[in-house]
């Protein structure tokens, strides 16, 4: 593990595109070309805000949050769409794999979608360095998304003694919804690095 902080996307950055597979209890079944069959690209998500969430089943840090994403999943599934993404190499990190990614979904009781990154340029596009690592992006005006906040979910750290809160977060998401501008003191999420396939780490790879 790499402790490792975000990159800080620039605000008002576009939300990249994607076609991703769609985790869940049929993640496996795949079309007669060898695709899954369940995905999930730009065009399925609502008009609301879209929250993106980088995690991964093993990382400490997201552990350490798993109890606060599913508050934030009851309190504003109705005004916000959350997205969750794994990004991590499960060639060198298998613990980090699809039946690992759905148990987590299971045992949390998570509603929001949870996407594979297989080939982690979703996660580049985002210059994603950490799990967790967190991009909320407005409304779509003129069928672009962009970034409103990124960072971390609150100041808590596994055994840092701060109780999990997502102050950060809820206050980005609760001034959006409130047509309120987002404070720009905003401060990078700290969590193990992400998993690069070796050979193809991107520059901000510590």
């Amino acid at each position: 593990m790499v402790r490792t902080a975000s990159t800080m996307l620039p605000l008002g950055s576009s939300l990249p595109s994607f076609d991703l597979p769609l985790l869940g209890p049929n993640w496996q079944r795949k079309d007669d070309s060898g695709k899954a069959l369940n995905r999930m690209n730009n065009h399925m998500l609502s008009q609301k805000p879209v929250l993106v969430m980088i995690l991964c089943a093993h990382c400490p840090f997201v552990k350490h949050i798993e109890e606060e994403l599913t508050k934030l999943d009851f309190d504003f599934c109705n005004d916000i769409q959350m997205l969750a993404v794994a990004s991590n190499c499960i060639d060198t990190h298998p613990e980090d794999g699809p039946e690992f990614l759905v148990q987590q979904i299971q045992q949390n009781g998570w509603t929001f979608p949870y996407l594979l990154d297989s080939d982690q340029e979703f996660a580049k596009s985002l210059m994603a360095a950490c799990t967790p690592d967190f991009f909320f992006f407005s409304a779509s005006v003129k069928g672009k998304n962009h970034l409103i906040y990124r960072g971390q979910m609150d100041g808590s750290r596994p055994g840092n003694g701060i109780v999990p809160s997502a102050k950060d977060l809820r206050a980005a998401i609760e001034a959006t919804l409130n047509s309120q501008l987002v404070s720009k003191d905003q401060k990078p999420s700290i969590g193990c690095n992400i998993k690069w396939k070796l050979g193809s780490e991107p520059s901000w790879f510590s």
